[in-house]
């Protein structure tokens, strides 16, 4: 196969892995406390000497994976007690069946069992790392700036906000959930605010640039390609000319 061949394919693979991350930005673009991915290449240099015994090294690109937008989300007032939104760099944490993972979507609720849980259903952590259970007959629920959860008789628990030193080590789980092995830091740069969620950072305008931007980049490769096919018919029909 020819070079070219080789960097077209690995060009298109790179620019359908771009394509997957902003269909993913589009589609949750209305999440609570989305936040954008991005992809991530680098340049890769193959020796031909490895292939077809020729020193002919060329140059691919690699996908190496995706960063995070952490840019902070606009905070939307909604009036609704159970939503908080996250003012700062911190995180919510969510007990699964993996363990602690974490959230920007404050949007919570109350489930069948006195939970407080996440949209998605997982249980609110405390700062211990349990669920956190509301009472029936709490009234006048207020959530303070770190997560203290009171009513008219008094506190109820404090919900788990957590800080981390590189929040690209933070990896997407699905359901708004982030997993990381990364000690969690005491929250001391973010706050909470009752009655209000955290929009999606998601600037919808520039993913349907982006997205236009690689169809005309994947087309290109494609007439690339194709031109390539082309010669190398045309020359194997002069060849099968020769007597």
């Amino acid at each position: 196969m020819d070079n070219s061949i080789y960097i077209a394919i690995s060009r298109q693979k790179a620019l359908q892995q771009q394509m997957n991350l902003v269909a993913n930005n589009i589609a949750n673009m209305n999440t609570s406390g989305y936040r954008s991915q991005h992809a991530l290449f680098k340049e890769y240099v193959a020796d031909q000497d490895r292939i077809a015994e020729v020193n002919d090294p060329i140059s691919l690109v690699q996908n190496i994976g995706q960063y995070d937008n952490t840019k902070q989300g606009d905070i939307r007032t909604t009036g609704n007690t159970l939503d908080v939104a996250l003012n700062g760099p911190g995180f919510f944490g969510a007990v699964t069946a993996s363990g602690i993972e974490y959230t920007r979507a404050g949007n919570f609720t109350i489930n069948g069992l006195g939970q407080l849980v996440t949209s998605t259903g997982f249980p609110v952590a405390n700062q211990g790392g349990a669920p956190i259970t509301i009472p029936d007959d709490a009234q006048g629920i207020i959530i303070g700036k770190d997560g203290t959860i009171s009513s008219e008789d008094g506190t109820i628990d404090q919900i788990m906000i957590s800080e981390f030193e590189n929040y690209q080590n933070l990896t997407p789980q699905g359901n708004g959930l982030y997993k990381t092995e990364d000690q969690a830091l005491p929250a001391t740069e973010t706050v909470a605010m009752q009655g209000a969620v955290e929009s999606s950072n998601v600037n919808p305008i520039l993913e349907m640039t982006r997205m236009i931007e690689i169809s005309r980049g994947y087309q290109s490769t494609q007439r690339l390609m194709q031109g390539e096919h082309d010669k190398q018919l045309d020359s194997i029909k002069k060849l099968s000319r020769v007597t």
